[in-house]
């Protein structure tokens, strides 16, 4: 890794739902996806995927997490962000270097993940690569859509972790119900500023969803790393990276009145993509040297050497 620049803190302020299938009983169906991947009972703490509500022992500061990403996270806040990191003038370094800096973190809004990042990248992408294996696109945006989380390292700015991870949606517009612990938007000032608080706010009927600015995080870093970097995934993959952290959309169905047509067809690919990326977070452990080797062609054909980030 090349750091190209030191960069302070970028700013000076403090600190997912999926429904499991159930039988006429109440009794949860076990889920196998696609290609036959087995989804498992429960998370790595033995609860129910993304259920915010159960009392575990990360739910309390999930929830105080989500209360002040809702406070923060402000069109112009974002405004700002995308203007900074948009730069890419921190590091130079290739995406499997970023994958193992990222090794570091653990991800403090997620309730069913406590293993380090890289744990969860590859058992996406194998979990994928099983069942598709034809799309190798597919298995490497499985493998790199986090990486966007070393916004958290200090070469990066250190941000909280409430400017880098957790469920995004679109700012610049109301805020829908369906985003997790909505009660706290109401504490952040675009509530209450006519020209963000309405239906369409700053956009219009069907304008596309790259003109829409989400919450800032890792999602639109990394879109803007490899859109920037000029990789050769097709647009499903960038799709991918950038909305996969936005639930409001893939599963409650909220915001379509803002995609247009490329975006409807994309959606069908982070359908698929989203029940590896969540269900895939589990105890299974992957052989990462073993592996390695066939991700490294992959970046190679999809990717530059070295990336500016």
């Amino acid at each position: 890794m090349t750091i190209l620049c030191e960069h302070p803190p970028a700013f000076g302020v403090e600190l997912e739902e999926k429904n499991i299938p159930v039988d006429h009983d109440g009794q949860e169906n076990e889920l196998v996806l696609d290609g036959g991947f087995v989804v498992p009972d429960t998370n790595s703490f033995g609860h129910t995927f993304r259920d915010y509500d159960i009392e575990s022992e990360r739910q309390t500061g999930v929830e105080e997490f989500y209360r002040t990403n809702h406070i923060n996270q402000t069109y112009g806040f974002v405004k700002r962000m995308r203007e900074e990191y948009g730069k890419l003038n921190r590091v130079e370094m290739s995406i499997w270097e970023c994958c193992e800096l990222l090794n570091e973190f653990i991800d403090e809004s997620d309730p069913d993940l406590d293993e380090p990042q890289i744990e969860h990248l590859l058992q996406t992408a194998e979990a994928i690569r099983k069942d598709y294996p034809d799309e190798d696109w597919l298995h490497l945006t499985g493998l790199i859509h986090d990486l966007g989380k070393v916004l958290l390292h200090p070469a990066f700015g250190e941000l909280p972790q409430w400017a880098v991870v957790g469920d995004t949606f679109p700012v610049g517009c109301a805020f829908d119900e369906s985003i997790v612990h909505h009660k706290y938007f109401t504490e952040n000032p675009d509530c209450n500023n006519s020209a963000y608080n309405s239906k369409y706010g700053v956009y219009s009927e069907g304008c596309g969803l790259d003109r829409v600015f989400m919450s800032w995080g890792h999602d639109d870093y990394m879109y803007l790393v490899a859109k920037e970097n000029k990789t050769t995934l097709p647009s499903a993959g960038l799709f991918i990276i950038r909305y996969h952290s936005f639930y409001a959309l893939h599963r409650a169905g909220a915001y379509r009145h803002l995609m247009n047509e490329e975006d409807v067809e994309n959606l069908k690919w982070l359908k698929i993509f989203n029940k590896y990326d969540l269900y895939s977070k589990s105890k299974v452990r992957v052989d990462v040297e073993k592996v390695k080797p066939y991700y490294l062609s992959l970046i190679e054909k999809y990717f530059p050497a070295k990336l500016r980030w």
